[in-house]
């Protein structure tokens, strides 16, 4: 198994920022993506950011200019700068990763999710 452990959810004002982090641990051959995913009630769970082997990010249109994802290769940790927070924003967010587990098999973890609250 993978462990994903998060930090940094809270409370913000609206136009505040947060900072999500995640690290990854456990045995497993490598990452080839981690990322940023959001839920509220009655929706599906959606892609707020990602980053990819050899640093291609992808972002929902929604958080773009206002996000940024990076990741720290060396510490298998991927971050989510959050600025100009919205209300809309409100969310639990997830850490994925996705990555061989071995070099004939794939993984797909989640973590626990941590909440995001901004207020108005």
């Amino acid at each position: 198994q993978v462990q994903l452990v998060e930090s940094g959810g809270g409370l913000v004002q609206a136009g505040g920022s947060l900072r999500l982090s995640c690290a990854a641990s456990g045995s497993f051959f490598g990452i080839n993506a981690m990322g940023w995913y959001r839920q509220v009630p009655g929706k599906q769970r959606e892609l707020v950011a990602d980053i990819i082997s050899g640093g291609h990010t992808n972002y929902a249109d929604s958080v773009k200019g206002r996000f940024t994802i990076s990741r720290d290769y060396a510490k298998n940790t991927v971050t989510l700068q959050m600025n100009s927070l919205k209300p809309e924003d409100t969310a639990v967010y997830y850490c994925n990763a996705r990555g061989p587990l071995t070099l004939a098999t794939m993984y797909d973890y989640w973590g626990q999710g941590t909440q995001v609250t901004v207020s108005s």
